[in-house]
């Protein structure tokens, strides 16, 4: 039998999860723990499902904890930790559940916030988040990759009074004693760490239809995801390169900005003469963007994630954009191949 405060949890990762200015697509996670067992949601699901489908994993926290302490690389995915006969499903546990085992409060929330990440792609983001989070007891984590680097790292820095992270070039995440304290806490950071996002002129949908002809790429229906291309200054900033491991891990490395001249079936057919994957989603600057008819659930959300970022990012922000080698780590690590497999299958969103 559930508890009233695990129930709780339920409800506020669907009202998370709902919410695409704090969760896209499959990323985000929460966890509540409860008599020696972490309880965090899977890997590859969405938090918005948490009440129309079994979603959390139950993990043995001592276990954990204690093969964290000898830097045991089976913490990596943390599957060998589930408490199977308590895991009908087979589930694997999110890719972050060792962030979720070293903060020591009862409930934590883990979100993609699109606020957050404005302030946490900046060189001085560790110094905007302190000017705005006074009195709360946070920790910035400068960037390192989801999993066992990135728990290594919040370990180095993390402090027993510690109940909010401010993760570099990834997130936030908020941690209490109770579900409800956790949901205040999430809303009062993301209110503080809030910035104005700039007004984008509307997308030119003739000259993009007419830029779609003849190719396997279409309107996205969420017209904010043009707000990334019509605005140009958004745009400058997404031609610098990838900036957070969730657009890496659905759109793929970067984004592809049209040339002069070009359309959408030009890009095809020289992406294929070259051998290379076709971006899943175009941006032709001053116009809008136009998304693969193949994209999936997961790619839609963060396309829009972008827009939602960028527009955020003041134009002279200094960015500290992914390295090529984090970009590669990112695509060639094992944890997030199950990601993308569960993205491409459409599984996600069962």
């Amino acid at each position: 039998m559930r508890s009233s405060e695990f129930e709780a949890l339920l409800d506020v990762s669907a009202r998370v999860g709902a919410d695409a200015a704090l969760v896209q697509a499959a990323g985000g996670n929460t966890s509540i723990k409860e008599g020696g067992t972490l309880w965090i949601k899977a890997s590859g699901l969405w938090l918005m499902q948490a009440r129309q489908r079994d979603v959390m994993v139950p993990v043995a926290l001592d276990a954990l904890l204690d093969a964290l302490e000898r830097d045991d690389p089976s913490t990596e995915k943390a599957q060998d930790f589930v408490i199977k006969d308590r895991n009908p499903s087979g589930l694997r546990p999110s890719i972050e559940t060792t962030v979720h085992a070293l903060m020591p409060q009862k409930v934590v929330i883990h979100v993609h916030c699109v606020e957050t990440i404005a302030t946490a792609v900046q060189v001085n983001g560790e110094t905007i988040a302190a000017s705005r989070l006074g009195g709360i007891p946070h920790v910035f984590v400068p960037y390192a990759r989801p999993g066992l680097p990135l728990a290594k790292a919040i370990a180095a820095r993390i402090r027993p009074d510690t109940s909010v992270l401010v993760l570099g070039n990834h997130g936030l995440a908020v941690a209490a004693e109770t579900v409800a304290e956790a949901e205040l806490l999430l809303a009062d950071v993301s209110r503080r760490l809030a910035l104005p996002r700039r007004a984008a002129p509307d997308a030119d949908l003739d000259a993009l239809s007419r830029l779609a002809v003849d190719s396997s790429f279409a309107l996205p229906e969420d017209s904010r995801i043009h707000d990334v291309a019509t605005d140009l200054a958004s745009c400058r900033i997404a031609a610098g390169g990838s900036l957070y491991p969730d657009h890496v891990i659905f759109l793929g490395r970067g984004s592809f900005v049209a040339a002069p001249g070009d359309t959408a079936a030009s890009i095809e057919e020289r992406h294929r003469a070259e051998g290379a994957t076709v971006p899943p989603a175009l941006l032709f600057p001053g116009k809008g963007v136009l998304v693969s008819k193949e994209i999936t659930a997961g790619g839609l959300a963060l396309a829009r994630c972008l827009s939602d970022v960028l527009g955020r990012i003041g134009e002279g922000a200094r960015l500290r954009y992914l390295t090529d080698a984090e970009n590669a780590e990112l695509l060639g690590w094992d944890a997030e191949k199950y990601r993308q497999e569960l993205n491409r299958a459409g599984k996600a969103l069962q």
